[in-house]
């Protein structure tokens, strides 16, 4: 018995004819181009790729240094924030991630304001220039964090130049989600950049502005336009640096980017690579030689949901992961119950440990830029590039960030994006795992802290133009199950659908799994049952359920011969509305004569079939 071993070189290399002919014997005659995919771009993604002939090296992180491990801090009450924040340092996070109320990434929270005095509460105990990161978030319009806390460290007596401090000033995107500026950008430039000026002269490092693609992405936008957002913000702010007599260079290094990282692995990537590509191609049109920017990553809000939150921790894994290896910089993730409330410490703990667990056992941060030289990775980076510099090109044509967020050139675009996106939640065709799809009605409440979403006052705005406002994707499935909640509140019991389960389980139970996916995504309970092959007990089990809606359930041959007089029988029965599971085209007009009044299947507008199914149950 011989004990070599084929390498894999001894086997002859597989091409792209030979996988292609395994996919069409897969397909078995059907069409090839059912497997390929469009973004919301419009970016095609192929359902096989070969290895990229020019692998092109993106990752600015070195290889085995870790990312920073970012935690938000976002308490009101600075001295509990105080303490959360000491806590999140001594178990893991090596960076502070400053919200403050009003801000445009403070979820409804964050420390009550930036004062010297709140500042000196919120570090108290942090040795700053021990080597963990803090980025500051500040509040356009309210008190300036940035040279309060500057001010609070000098006074402190240590060295500028030996804090990792990233100031984030980030004015435009605030404007942008606010929808109104306090002026015209070219009335706020000169003094924002005689502030930046000032703390580079006093020593810090920065980076002091920070172009966030975050409003994009929150509002349910497409990767190319948070690309061309935070280029058009990078290009506007080296602008406003250069013009207040910032070297170039040095306006360059005072910036950093933020981008949001979801739980689509492959266009995370594609989407932070890109990135620095597009980056580096303005460096050279400035004639500086391309360096490393500096780019953070955080989580999407947009994908949270309140139901079924645990759920929440997997999404955030994914784009951790997909952030990691594209190699941001530094990454936070939202905790899981953040659209709940304020979490707590096992939230917190949840959140710090899905990076340090990826970073310490999984060693993420091991390679730089692994996905370079693949070649699904590698043509979506480049058709990101190629799309997201044509609109940035068209945001320069306009005039700049400022005079297209006036004229609302972005905000339509977001808007047409959005709306798309939102159709595709409702027909669930992007699933919602625990929200659209899979629900659990009987779900335990998460625990959140007890403290009360701050609201600021109001800023005085003299500009205003349509926000970039922040969504949730799952919403409107939410405040269907918010409708049952208040329903089971009131009466003790939730609305429900009686599933008229036909024939055999072999028959009923694949259609029946869906319909009972299908109601109680929107917080109606479906009611099972054995199958039924007469009608009279059938009819008798409808009444016992209490249900004001039914649904059919077979296989085509048991809807042919049972549904019609089913159906006959439920109206009788006093049936609101019946609904039948699947497509049957041939049998439909017959059906609707003997009393089915709703077909529901996969690809329909469920959100809009739940909306009615309440406005039905509502009718006396």
């Amino acid at each position: 018995m011989t004990t070599d071993l084929p390498l894999a070189s001894d086997f002859p290399q597989a091409t792209y004819e030979d996988w292609r002919k395994l996919v069409d014997d897969a397909l078995k005659g059907a069409s090839f181009e059912k497997l390929v995919s469009k973004t919301y771009d419009g970016l095609t993604i192929e359902p096989i790729y070969t290895r990229a002939k020019n692998a092109t090296l993106v990752g600015a992180r070195p290889a085995a240094m870790p990312w920073e491990v970012m935690q938000r801090i976002d308490h009101p009450d600075p001295i509990k924030a105080n303490k959360i924040a000491l806590h999140e340092l001594e178990n893991g996070a090596t960076g502070l991630e400053i919200e403050f109320a009003g801000g445009a990434g403070a979820r409804g929270f964050g420390v009550i304001d930036a004062g010297p005095e709140t500042l000196q509460k919120l570090f108290d105990g942090i040795v700053l220039d021990a080597g963990i990161s803090i980025a500051l978030n500040p509040v356009l319009g309210r008190e300036n964090a940035g040279e309060n806390l500057a001010a609070l460290i000098e006074a402190r007596g240590m060295d500028p130049a030996r804090l990792n401090l990233r100031f984030n000033y980030q004015a435009l995107s605030t404007m942008a989600v606010r929808g109104a500026a306090p002026s015209a950008w070219r009335e706020m430039e000169p003094p924002f950049a005689k502030v930046v000026a000032g703390l580079m002269r006093r020593g810090f490092k920065g980076p002091f502005v920070l172009a966030d693609g975050r409003p994009i992405h929150d509002a349910g936008g497409s990767e190319v336009q948070e690309l061309a957002f935070a280029l058009s913000l990078a290009a506007a702010y080296l602008r406003m640096l250069e013009a207040g007599g910032v070297e170039l260079d040095a306006a360059r290094e005072g910036l950093s980017f933020r981008l949001v990282a979801d739980a689509d692995q492959f266009l995370t990537m594609a989407k932070f690579r890109a990135l620095r590509l597009l980056w580096a191609r303005i460096e050279q049109a400035c004639g500086l030689a391309p360096k490393p920017a500096f780019v953070a990553a955080e989580t999407a809000w947009r994908m949270l949901t309140q139901r079924d939150p645990y759920v929440n921790m997997l999404r955030a894994t994914m784009a951790t992961f997909a952030a990691g290896l594209a190699g941001a910089n530094a990454i936070t993730v939202l905790p899981h119950t953040l659209a709940l409330g304020l979490p707590d410490a096992f939230a917190r703990r949840v959140a710090r440990n899905t990076q340090l667990i990826l970073l310490e056992e999984s060693n993420l941060a091991k390679v730089s830029d692994p996905a370079a030289g693949a070649g699904g990775i590698e043509m979506l980076t480049q058709q990101l590039c190629a799309a997201a510099w044509a609109l940035f090109q068209e945001i320069e044509a306009a005039g700049g960030i400022f005079t297209a967020l006036q004229q609302g050139l972005i905000q339509g675009k977001v808007a047409a994006t959005r709306n798309a996106r939102e159709a595709s939640i409702a027909r669930r065709k992007d699933v919602l795992t625990g929200a659209s799809e899979f629900p659990n009605l009987r779900e335990e409440q998460v625990a959140v802290e007890d403290v009360k979403p701050v609201t600021p006052a109001a800023t005085s705005d003299a500009i205003t133009f349509a926000p970039l406002a922040p969504i949730r994707l799952a919403r409107p499935f939410e405040a269907l199950r918010d409708r049952s909640d208040d329903i089971l509140r009131t009466t003790g019991k939730r609305p429900g659908v009686f599933l008229a389960n036909l024939g055999r389980p072999s028959d009923f139970t694949a259609r029946a799994t869906f319909a009972k996916s299908f109601f109680e995504s929107g917080g109606i309970e479906a009611i099972d049952s054995e199958g039924f092959s007469d009608t009279s007990s059938l009819a008798a089990a409808y009444k016992a359920s209490g249900a004001d809606l039914a649904c059919l359930c077979s296989s085509d041959k048991g809807y042919a011969e049972q549904a019609a007089d089913t159906a006959r029988v439920l109206q009788i029965a006093g049936a609101k509305h019946i609904y039948l599971a699947g497509r049957v085209p041939e049998q439909e007009a017959s059906l609707k004569t003997a009393g089915v009044d709703s077909f529901i299947f996969a690809g329909d507008d469920a959100l809009a079939v739940l909306q009615d199914a309440y406005r039905r149950m509502e009718q006396p």
